[in-house]
């Protein structure tokens, strides 16, 4: 009988010795939780003071648990919103670099004009006098020209400068041939001596070159920073996944509802949460580095020949230089004018001019000493504002393949990266096992802790993309001096099967490209010398429509 009874007696002990533990794990205190969770602002009645059953669990550990169903969900939405914070964050400081870039770039380049134009208005206005003010708009619109293309690039700066030296060499024919009438015609065929007579020296050819240069490399650079300042915006606004914002609850407040209030999750447990919820901005990363690098490029090119301030400082000088050139050779200039269009009219005698080539163009343009320089645009240089923008540049590059890290190690989202054992692995306090996975869409495949669907880009990354190889493509164009906004787009983007899956007209960018070809017709105008009227192409646009639904219903 004793036989029986010390077995049953150890039985009825163990029973209660789990009775009683089990009834103190079930009334473990949950204060410390409930206390943070009030914290952030939420409803102090959604959070149980003990531990409960956790069977309503969804994405959290079930089992005892500090977390009730109102307060699963509502830190299902808090860590969306401190994931979309974080990555704001990180991303906002590089567009505000962008931005105050852009800014001061553009600020000096529209100061320099308006310095170089105020420095010859002035200049001319002390040497040529009554004479520079009659003739004055011929200048003025030079300058507006130049300012035309720095802002909307819709001119052609070779044919504009030719045209330019046209003008005044037709204006400048005139004064020192006073004595004669020349008729539009007359003038007209005075023009066409421009290049072979040269009556202006090698100034034209010369400030062509430097001008056009300078204006593509300045213009494609602060449109550059225009570009990166607006694709960080853009893809820093992020919209978390169902699958996504299920890992970011389990690893940032799961931990909270076994009383883990204190143990941040595991680096590389991070790390792969991150990789997978930013898969697509990883897919950035190559394109944004060619970005880069072209970018380098051309401010490499603003720091030598393309420098755009020591093209417009002494501009002054130089097309008075021209004009003295021609103003010295004009005897020779008007002789072979008048072999090849002929022997002009003589004016009435009361209306003979008096020559003005021993008055008005006998003093030679006295060039601003250094001291006597207007103040330097925006209150900087090219050179300071070039070596400034060249180490941010450097210091973006990489940015969006370091962004999950980055994330990471913001101490608010992960622990340290020695902190291996202490740390939550999105079930208990323990070693994070998995390895970390790759950046970008393809990689996420195998990741363990965020589901990505790798078949489905997203559009708005795709079109980033697509406004970074563009831009690429003309910082390439500019460095190497041709002008970005005079190439024909149309035959990269027509054809059948070129499997990029996006043409040029089907996914804008953030700019309006000017598709015309180096002599400055639009693509709309070759249309119309093709042979198609401007007014027909709505008609036929209209036919083509009417073919296509009869076709459809023919196929249906």
């Amino acid at each position: 009988m004793a036989r029986f009874v010390l077995p049953a007696l150890l039985c009825t002990l163990a029973a209660l010795s789990a009775a009683l533990l089990a009834a103190e794990l079930k009334s473990k205190s949950c204060s410390e939780v409930r206390r943070l969770y009030v914290s952030k602002g939420f409803d102090k009645n959604d959070a149980p003071t003990h531990e409960i059953n956790g069977d309503h669990l969804k994405i959290c550990p079930q089992g005892y648990t500090c977390c009730s169903q109102e307060m699963e969900e509502k830190y299902s939405l808090q860590s969306k919103d401190d994931f979309k914070s974080v990555v704001s964050e990180q991303c906002n400081h590089l567009q505000a670099v962008f931005a105050s870039r852009y800014k001061k770039f553009d600020e000096f380049f529209k100061e320099l004009l308006e310095n170089a134009e105020k420095s010859l208005n002035d200049m001319f206005v002390k040497t040529y006098g009554h004479l520079y003010m009659q003739n004055s708009e011929l200048f003025k619109d030079l300058f507006e020209e130049l300012k035309r293309y720095y802002v909307a690039g819709n001119v052609n700066l070779e044919e504009m400068l030719n045209d330019f030296w046209a003008r005044l060499l037709e204006r400048m024919f005139r004064l020192v041939n006073s004595q004669y009438h020349f008729t539009d015609d007359y003038l007209e065929c005075v023009s066409k001596y421009t290049e072979q007579l040269k009556p202006f020296g090698d100034v034209p050819r010369k400030l062509k070159l430097q001008v056009t240069r300078a204006f593509v490399a300045a213009r494609t650079f602060a449109q550059g920073l225009a570009v990166a300042r607006d694709v960080v915006s853009k893809v820093s606004v992020v919209n978390p996944t169902a699958q996504c914002t299920h890992a970011l609850l389990k690893m940032i407040y799961c931990s909270h509802c076994q009383g883990l209030v204190t143990v941040k999750p595991c680096y590389n447990y991070c790390s792969n949460i991150m990789r997978g919820c930013l898969a697509n901005q990883g897919d950035l990363d190559f394109e944004w580095n060619n970005f880069i690098d072209a970018m380098l490029m051309v401010a490499e090119r603003l720091e030598g020949p393309f420098n755009i301030e020591s093209v417009m400082d002494p501009i002054d000088v130089k097309i008075s230089d021209a004009i003295m050139n021609m103003q010295e050779n004009s005897v020779q200039v008007s002789q072979k004018v008048f072999q090849g269009c002929g022997p002009p009219k003589p004016l009435p005698a009361g209306r003979i001019s008096r020559s003005i080539s021993e008055s008005a163009f006998s003093a030679r343009f006295r060039p601003f000493h250094p001291e006597e320089r207007p103040t330097t645009a925006a209150g900087t240089s090219l050179d300071r504002l070039v070596t400034d923008v060249k180490e941010k540049l450097k210091q973006a590059k990489k940015f969006w393949s370091s962004l999950p890290s980055n994330v990471c190690n913001d101490e608010r989202m992960a622990a340290g990266n020695g902190n291996e054992d202490d740390c939550w692995n999105g079930k208990g306090k323990s070693r994070y096992l998995f390895a970390v996975t790759g950046n970008g869409l393809a990689n996420q495949g195998n990741n363990p802790e965020v589901q990505v669907d790798t078949s489905k880009p997203d559009i708005l990354i795709l079109r980033q993309i697509m406004a970074l190889r563009v831009m690429t493509s003309k910082m390439k164009n500019a460095y190497n001096g041709n002008d970005v906004d005079f190439f024909d787009i149309s035959d990269e983007s027509s054809g059948e099967g070129s499997g990029s899956g996006c043409e040029y007209q089907q996914c804008p960018s953030e700019f309006e490209y000017n598709a015309t070809d180096h002599s400055g017709k639009s693509v709309s105008d070759k249309a119309s010398s093709a042979g198609v009227p401007a007014g027909a192409r709505p008609y036929l646009l209209t036919v083509f429509c009417i073919l296509s639904l009869v076709m459809q219903g023919e196929w249906r």
